[in-house]
């Protein structure tokens, strides 16, 4: 199946976005072509102001009813919920298949395996872990603030990945049956927008209390550094590095924060 050669409108690659990365129902309102699931990448960071909204907002509703470590629970299990564990999905299905692989088809063939592997519970424990100790160093309204800034700019560095190599599979072999498109200009400077005018915010109400330089160049090397690993193993990218990179880009930014808290 080849990528289609007109541009899907920007509402219908949108809606794609927000059915593609959230569980709401929006499929049943309408059903945007199957050619702007190709370009739903572009709008990730704003999907992440709805994940990231609902996630803030239930971490800083139950810290008035519960402690700060039962709201961060729950703010965790919201998030899943919004997202039916689709990046922790990616992040144990790259984990097992870099863990478990020793061959670019190999590794290739764990990730698009339905079976989770011991690599994968592990890394979904350390880092659930990790997640939920970071948060609950910070002040709940701190915490809830960051994920509002965090969760799209850790998805508009993940979303580079798409720009930086080629899809390590053809759109017949993918798990969603799509390979995503390159980004354009005008779509780039959409997603870096999206991604960082709540980081700036966030940073702007933070002067003074936290480095920016740390908060927003952390994530930037761990991006990096992951981008050389996957392009050395499989010379590509799948939908399973996307969310990795996201996860682990977003959870790099938290540690660094609570840093700052501890």
């Amino acid at each position: 199946m080849e990528a289609s050669l007109s541009t899907p409108k920007w509402y219908d690659r949108l809606w794609a976005a927000l059915i593609f990365f959230t569980r709401i129902p929006l499929w049943r309102i309408y059903q945007p072509p199957r050619s702007a699931y190709e370009s739903v990448v572009e709008y990730w960071p704003l999907a992440g102001w709805i994940t990231g909204g609902v996630m803030a907002g239930v971490l800083y509703a139950a810290s008035f009813l519960f402690s700060v470590q039962i709201a961060v629970l729950l703010a965790i299990v919201s998030r899943l919920l919004l997202t039916g564990a689709l990046h922790e999905d990616g992040l144990a299905d790259f984990v097992d298949g870099f863990g478990g692989g020793h061959s670019r088809q190999r590794i290739l063939d764990i990730m698009k395996d339905s079976h989770i592997g011991t690599y994968g519970v592990l890394a979904l424990v350390v880092y659930m872990a990790l997640l939920f100790f970071a948060l609950t160093a910070m002040p709940p309204a701190v915490a809830a603030l960051t994920i509002l800034a965090v969760d799209p700019y850790a998805k508009m560095l993940g979303a580079q990945v798409v720009q930086m190599m080629p899809y390590a599979r053809t759109a017949e072999t993918a798990k969603n049956q799509t390979v995503y498109r390159k980004i354009s200009v005008p779509a780039a400077i959409g997603l870096a927008f999206q991604g960082m005018i709540p980081i700036a915010i966030y940073l702007w109400w933070m002067a003074g209390t936290i480095d920016w330089e740390f908060v927003i160049f952390a994530p930037c090397l761990v991006m990096y550094f992951l981008y050389l690993f996957i392009w050395k193993r499989i010379r590509g990218y799948t939908g399973d590095c996307c969310g990795a990179l996201f996860l682990l880009t977003e959870l790099t930014t938290y540690l660094v924060i609570s840093i700052y808290f501890t």
